[in-house]
């Protein structure tokens, strides 16, 4: 399959104009200008809020126009990773997309599906004339991938319609109706510098090739996290009676990606050299055994360092401890009988970064009971309490409850089953979507979330499974042409 004769075409087209764009979380300016210029272009109605979110406006087909009005919504921005040796500015470079059999790549980055795929779904609708609906509104909010900020800051009225279809889920099949709330959690150990013992001797650990992953959707594939094995070979030297002391570390990037690498920067006595070395040795065999199924392709590495001012005994010691001992992974399982396949509660260890005189941890905290959430945070922020570090949380974003009674969840149950012949599978998800802070201001909307099927996302690795595009396209335009007409 190439690219060229990809279906459906002006979906593909799309995306393929959206991946020339600059898009990084915060950084949506070149997006939105090119939003704006679409819907004039198009002649539509097109609004900007203050907060940055795009709303388009297309009027109903003729013969449709008693229809309630459809949302249709996703986020603009891109998470932006990439390979450690692979050079490319996301402020800048445009995306290299490849097709490999039925998947669609980029070459060494984040792919963008997540979520470009389900901006040029709305924009292919919005570009189509041969698609039955009534009124639709196309948004596209900002800045989802970091804190919600375009979500968070949309005001009651930005969005007109009574129903809100979310074009940000990964598994084709699926159609979700509830999410989970999110929080996150920022430590931070101040110190001031000093020199190290006369004779110490500098090396770097450094761990590389882990998948990484999702926090929310990938956290129970016990997938392995770079920080927390880090931590233990620090931890399991301290309790040798090693008198290690810390000078940088450095891994991960953020909130909702579990971390593929890192490295760390420690002086041991000269005597000791030896000695931690087979132990890096034996513990990075041990490690590669324990994820032998998950992680694949594990690189351990330990080398030479510069010699350079290290981190005070005490705080090396208090955050090592730290990271050994807080909860990372999965808190506990749904206890509903039909949902106790799914992750109720999690925490993701994300990322530690150094500086002159701080390292700062970051965490993501996640739950569908919010009452659990609050504990989660709790246990995480107590662990730093008591390692000595200054510890922030911010407010997070809400859970989106399930309504048993949504006209649309039945509206795209029907849909799938006469296309496909078979029954989707309608779920909560662990992961947080935009619905749960969109039912916060708009509390009688009635809304689902679907999308193709997305692998790896938040990695180098991501990848899309392009019949599902098409799946998804029959999918939302056989719904549309079955809204009801609107209620007196």
């Amino acid at each position: 399959m190439s690219e060229s004769n990809l279906k459906p075409a002006r979906v593909f087209e799309q995306f393929a104009k959206i991946n020339q764009i600059p898009r990084p979380s915060k950084h949506e300016e070149k997006m939105i200008e090119y939003l704006k210029k679409f819907g004039e272009e198009h002649h539509l109605e097109t609004k900007v809020d203050e907060t940055g979110n795009v709303l388009i406006r297309k009027p109903a087909t003729p013969g449709y126009e008693n229809r309630e009005t459809v949302i249709l919504q996703s986020h603009m921005d891109m998470v932006c990773d990439k390979l450690v040796d692979v050079e490319f500015d996301f402020n800048k470079d445009a995306i290299q997309t490849y097709v490999d059999g039925d998947w669609m790549h980029a070459k060494g980055t984040t792919l963008g599906a997540d979520d470009g795929i389900g901006d040029a779904i709305e924009l292919a609708l919005l570009d189509s004339d041969d698609v039955e609906h009534g009124p639709i509104e196309c948004v596209f909010t900002r800045d989802e991938e970091t804190q919600l900020t375009g979500a968070l800051g949309m005001k009651a009225g930005f969005m007109t319609g009574k129903m809100l279809i979310n074009l940000d889920s990964e598994d084709e099949g699926q159609i979700f109706i509830s999410c989970a709330g999110g929080r996150s959690t920022i430590a931070t150990f101040k110190f001031e510098r000093e020199d190290a013992p006369k004779d110490d001797f500098f090396v770097e650990l450094s761990l590389k090739g882990l998948n990484g992953g999702h926090s929310g959707d990938d956290i129970n594939k016990k997938r392995a996290n770079a920080i927390k094995i880090i931590a233990r070979f620090l931890y399991n030297e301290l309790n040798k009676g090693i008198s290690l002391r810390l000078a940088s570390w450095n891994s991960g990037k953020l909130h909702n990606a579990i971390p593929r690498d890192g490295k760390a920067v420690i002086a041991i006595p000269q005597d000791k050299k030896e000695e931690v070395r087979a132990d890096w040795n034996i513990f990075a065999k041990n490690v590669e055994d324990e994820f032998h199924v998950t992680d694949k392709a594990m690189v351990f590495n330990m080398s030479s360092s510069t010699a350079q001012k290290v981190v005070p005994a005490q705080v090396s010691r208090n955050l090592i401890l730290a990271l050994q001992g807080i909860d990372n992974g999965v808190f506990a399982m749904c206890q509903d009988e039909e949902l106790a396949w799914m992750v109720e509660t999690s925490s993701n260890v994300a990322v530690v970064k150094t500086s002159e005189n701080e390292i700062e941890v970051l965490s993501s905290q996640r739950s569908n009971v919010m009452s659990n959430l609050d504990n989660q945070c709790n246990t995480i922020k107590a662990v730093f309490q008591l390692a000595g570090a200054e510890v922030i949380q911010n407010d997070g974003y809400p859970a989106w409850k399930m309504n048993p009674n949504s006209k649309l969840t039945k509206l795209a149950v029907d849909a799938y089953k006469k296309l496909f012949h078979k029954e989707p599978k309608v779920l909560g998800i662990h992961a947080g979507l935009e619905c749960g802070l969109f039912s916060e201001r708009y509390p009688d909307l009635d809304m689902v979330s679907f999308g193709p099927t997305l692998r790896n996302v938040h990695t180098p690795d991501e990848c899309l499974y392009i019949p599902t595009v098409q799946m998804v396209w029959d999918h939302l335009t056989e719904i549309l042409k079955n809204i009801p007409v609107k209620e007196e």
